[in-house]
């Protein structure tokens, strides 16, 4: 289980995320997870065979049609799909792979971590950012990570 130092840093180093799974319809997690990183600067990459765009970006059919370097594979995905898209993200060289709050799965995580992927699971990657770099207090939520404090970069 990656701490919160290591999730900052996942979440400073890397800004270009596929969303596979990425849903148009406004009230589904992924559409808020999507417009959620792209307010805060990162840009994303719809997977989804089934739309051209969502969010205003080009949608591909799957990992392997995406034509530039992807950071972050982030999963809206069945769990049990899930291994199939850890050998995808490391055959397009993604630095992290991302399951979303609920998803687990063993499997994906040992194929991720053996091909040294950055791996998180059954968490929310706008949660993350949100409780790490402040967006979740605006809402009554007090994660106690926030402060006046000047927010110190780790490094290796």
């Amino acid at each position: 289980m990656l701490n919160t130092n290591a999730l900052r840093k996942i979440l400073l180093e890397n800004n270009t995320v596929a969303i596979v799974g990425l849903s148009d319809k406004w009230h589904r997690p992924s559409y808020f997870v999507g417009k959620y990183l792209v307010d805060h600067g990162y840009k994303i990459i719809p997977v989804n065979p089934n739309h051209e765009q969502i969010l205003g970006q080009q949608c591909y059919p799957d990992l392997a049609s995406i034509p530039h370097p992807v950071d972050i594979v982030d999963l809206f995905q069945r769990a049990d799909t899930t291994p199939d898209y850890a050998l995808q993200a490391i055959e397009i060289g993604a630095k992290v792979l991302w399951l979303q709050l609920g998803i687990i799965n063993q499997e994906a995580q040992k194929l991720a971590q053996d091909a040294n992927l950055k791996f998180v699971m059954n968490k929310c990657l706008k949660i993350e950012h949100a409780r790490i770099f402040g967006g979740l207090n605006f809402i009554g939520v007090d994660t106690k990570i926030i402060s006046s404090s000047r927010i110190k970069v780790i490094s290796n």
